[in-house]
């Protein structure tokens, strides 16, 4: 096999800018594009092309072409540089001729349904002396008709190359071969055939090989897309490391493998410390049900919700619905799916004749619960207040009630403290379960939460607004602590089940007390709220 038939495109400085927005550093970029060559990758894609101006030297967002040219060293002619724009998001005007000094391709992604558009825009780049690829983003979503349909304007274009992306990692092997089918068989022969995968269902790396190999048996020219460490958006991608060995052992190919080890450990480990990407369960969901990305990381930063919970609100979307990102639709089936339709009047009058004008103490999960135990001891056997536990056991302490919005957390107290859960009468919210066992008080989860705030369903808040509609007067609060970047060291119990998707822990906090001060001054004329424990959140 004549190694010139598949080429290598290494999309590390593009693909990865969605993990670092970017930031790189000039060194590093610099760094990468000159050790890529020499490994003798055929193809690097070396950023973006965006309206905004270069003034970050760290970032591989570029304005012009030209402001590359401090970055590509000794260009190698049998090295191909190119950059990416989304065709509807980079003006052309901007565009200045091809000066031969920097990239010498521009790769034009462009959405199902904007093949003609997007097209168009390549032809532009073209006139402007730039070699053009093409990108047909969530091609699994096509059918039969829309690719043929797809292939007939790309063979008037005549791009070097249309690739098949695998924009939510949904494809099935059975899936690329159904496309290839069509691709091969109707794409013009001198037209390149590229796939770029994503690694939702882990199976990046075999649809490469398998993309690779059946190619290759029709005589296709192809081009091969991978980022080193698989560093791209979600799931990631094929990793650069990985192929380059398939392509070494199987296909003749001629990289240096010590090289691309090198770049990795020079620039990529430092990423991995600070980062992460590639396969995770929420990723896989997402590939799952052919959705894209930014769903999954919206409930997971919003709300923090467990793979179950994601699972169920993407999968209660319609397809059109799950590849675009409606964070509004997206709210409104998160609210849907956690408030499971419960009768709660009788369960709200029980509650309410047995805790109203109770004092009641809640008893949170943050490490001054235990750090600060004997004080909490003390205040509970001075004034005998309704202890409820908040969202967690504890063993450490006996409890008139656990409250539990969150379905790990009630599995992990079942399980974890068997003898206290089984004891203990419980509260839930609805997005729990909605049939209750005996001595369990289930109650509709939109009566615990106020929406309009990033993370409106914090429990301890959650709970204060249940009790404030129970008309409990007197509420002191334990444990309620601000949380560290460190998380599980933010816990009592180490081993609780974390939650996920906070960035900024420091904006976390300010918003939640943001959130509490809102609550005690609505409710101050008809409840007192006190802290036990010195680190309260509130600073109560």
């Amino acid at each position: 096999m004549d190694n010139k038939k598949i080429e290598l495109l290494d999309c590390t400085l593009r693909d990865g800018a969605y993990i670092n927005a970017s930031i790189f550093g000039k060194d590093t970029i610099r760094g990468m594009i000159k050790r890529l060559q020499n490994a003798k990758v055929e193809i690097i894609e070396c950023g973006w092309l965006k309206d905004s101006p270069h003034e970050n030297a760290d970032s591989s967002f570029f304005h012009v072409p030209d402001d590359l040219i401090p970055y590509i060293e000794n260009k190698d002619p049998n090295v191909t540089y190119v950059t990416m724009i989304d065709f509807d998001r980079y003006n052309l005007d901007n565009l200045p001729q091809n000066s031969g000094k920097s990239i010498d391709a521009i790769r034009v992604v462009f959405p199902r349904g904007k093949a003609k558009e997007g097209l168009e825009v390549a032809k532009k780049i073209r006139e402007k002396g730039y070699r053009i690829f093409c990108q047909a983003a969530n091609t699994l979503g096509y059918t039969d008709y829309e690719l043929l349909d797809l292939i007939s304007r790309v063979n008037e274009v005549r791009p070097e190359c249309i690739s098949i992306v695998d924009t939510f990692g949904a494809m099935l092997p059975e899936d690329l071969e159904r496309i290839l089918s069509i691709f091969a068989h109707n794409l013009h022969p001198s037209i390149k055939i590229g796939f770029h995968s994503h690694n939702n269902q882990q199976l990046s790396f075999a649809l490469t090989i398998e993309f690779v190999r059946k190619m290759t048996e029709q005589g296709r020219d192809i081009i091969v897309d991978a980022s080193l460490c698989g560093m791209g958006r979600g799931a990631g991608n094929t990793t650069t490391e990985l192929i380059t060995s398939f392509l070494n052992k199987r296909y003749y190919g001629n990289y240096d493998l010590d090289l691309i080890m090198d770049t990795i450990d020079m620039y990529m480990v430092p990423f991995q410390e600070k980062y992460s990407w590639g396969y995770s369960i929420p990723t896989y969901i997402a590939g799952m049900y052919c959705s894209h990305v930014n769903n999954i990381d919206y409930l997971l930063k919003k709300h923090r919700a467990n793979a179950k919970e994601i699972r169920s609100v993407i999968s209660s979307l319609n397809p059109e619905d799950r590849v675009k990102y409606d964070y509004d639709l997206l709210e409104e089936k998160y609210v849907e799916n956690q408030n499971n339709e419960v009768d709660d009047e009788s369960t709200l009058e029980t509650l309410t004749k047995l805790l109203k004008d109770k004092e009641v103490l809640l008893v949170a999960p943050g490490k001054s619960s235990i750090d600060e135990i004997d004080k909490v001891k003390s205040y509970i056997k001075e004034h005998h207040p309704v202890v409820i536990g908040v969202n967690a056991i504890l063993k450490q302490y006996s409890y008139d009630y656990v409250f539990l919005m969150s379905k790990v957390r009630y599995d992990y107290a079942k399980e974890s403290y068997k003898d206290i859960f089984n004891s203990t009468k419980k509260i839930l919210l609805s997005n729990v379960k909605t049939k209750s066992l005996e001595n369990e008080f289930i109650i509709r989860y939109e009566r615990a939460i106020k929406r309009g705030w990033s993370h409106f369903d914090n429990p301890v808040i959650c709970m204060l607004r249940l009790l404030n509609k129970l008309h409990v007067k007197n509420v002191a609060i334990a444990g309620f602590d601000a949380f560290s970047d460190k998380y599980n060291e933010s816990y009592a119990d180490p081993k609780l089940p974390t939650v996920h998707g906070v960035e900024d822990w420091d904006k976390f906090n300010e918003e939640l007390r943001e959130i509490a001060l809102d609550l005690i001054n609505r409710t101050k004329s008809t409840m007192s709220i006190t802290g036990v424990t010195s680190k309260t959140v509130l600073y109560l």
